[in-house]
C-alpha cells in the first residue's frame, strides 16, 4: 500500500479530518500553495511509510502548522514491524521540535476493514 492509501484510510477515522487540503502563501519571491495530507479543526497531519521518503514529514507539518496556525502531528506507517532508522531519525526530530508523533501498525487498516 502506498502514502496515500493510508491518508485516505485514517485521515476521517482516527483525526477526524478532511485529506488533501491545499493552502496558498505567498514568500518573498512570490506566491505558491501545499497540499496538506490531513487537517481538521486543530491539527494538520503530514502522514509518512517508514522509509526514506518521509524525512520531510516533520518539515511539512511544522511549515502547515504555520500556514494554517494549527497544531503539527506526524503520523508514520510502520510497514514492518520494527524501529527502523528513518522512523527513529523522524521520532527524534519530531520530539526535539516538540511535534507530536504516531508510528501506528500498517495491520491497522485491517482492522478498519480495508484489507484485501
Amino acid at each position: 500500500m502506498n502514502e496515500a492509501y493510508y491518508i485516505a484510510l485514517l485521515c476521517g477515522a482516527l483525526f477526524g479530518g478532511i485529506p488533501e487540503q491545499v493552502h496558498d502563501f505567498t514568500y518573498p519571491g512570490g506566491a505558491a500553495s501545499i497540499r496538506i495530507d490531513c487537517e481538521n479543526k486543530s491539527r494538520v497531519v503530514e502522514f509518512g511509510l517508514d522509509k526514506r521518503s518521509s524525512l520531510d514529514s516533520l518539515q511539512q507539518a511544522l511549515f502547515a502548522a504555520e500556514i494554517t496556525g494549527k497544531e503539527p502531528v506526524v503520523v508514520l506507517i510502520d510497514t514492518d514491524g520494527r524501529m527502523g532508522r528513518f522512523e527513529w531519525r523522524i521520532a527524534r526530530a519530531a520530539n526535539v521540535a516538540d511535534v507530536p508523533i504516531r508510528i501506528i501498525p500498517a495491520e491497522l487498516a485491517d482492522g478498519l476493514g480495508a484489507g484485501g
